[in-house]
């Protein structure tokens, strides 16, 4: 059996995701991790200020802003956070973890869960 050392619980659509016994489920490790990366994002408005700016230098600043805050998690690797962008409206992140490898596809817009 392989120890986990992030646990947390498992959030899906902005509630906890329940087992067959209604109990939370967890979330280990690099989804840990992620989901705790994706939280600070939301939290620090920048997913909406992404959201509502119109100005394309502007949104660029504020990508880079998300990397940095992705970059400041200590168990991210620094330089490797990476917002893509998938549609005018639609961004992911990707990042290094250390000890876990590649986290992708976090979602950055502000109403994603």
């Amino acid at each position: 059996m392989v120890d986990k050392k992030y646990i947390d619980i498992k959030v899906i659509d902005g509630g906890w995701e329940m087992d067959d016994g209604q109990q939370p489920k967890e979330a280990a490790d690099l989804y840990s991790i992620a989901q705790d990366i994706k939280h600070a994002i939301m939290e620090s408005g920048l997913a909406r200020e992404l959201q509502a700016e119109r100005s394309p230098s502007l949104r660029q600043d504020v990508l880079i802003q998300i990397e940095e805050l992705a970059e400041s998690d200590t168990r991210i690797i620094p330089g490797t956070a990476t917002v893509h962008a998938l549609s005018s409206d639609q961004y992911i992140l990707t990042a290094e973890a250390y000890e876990y490898g590649s986290i992708g596809n976090i979602p950055v817009i502000a109403g994603e869960s």
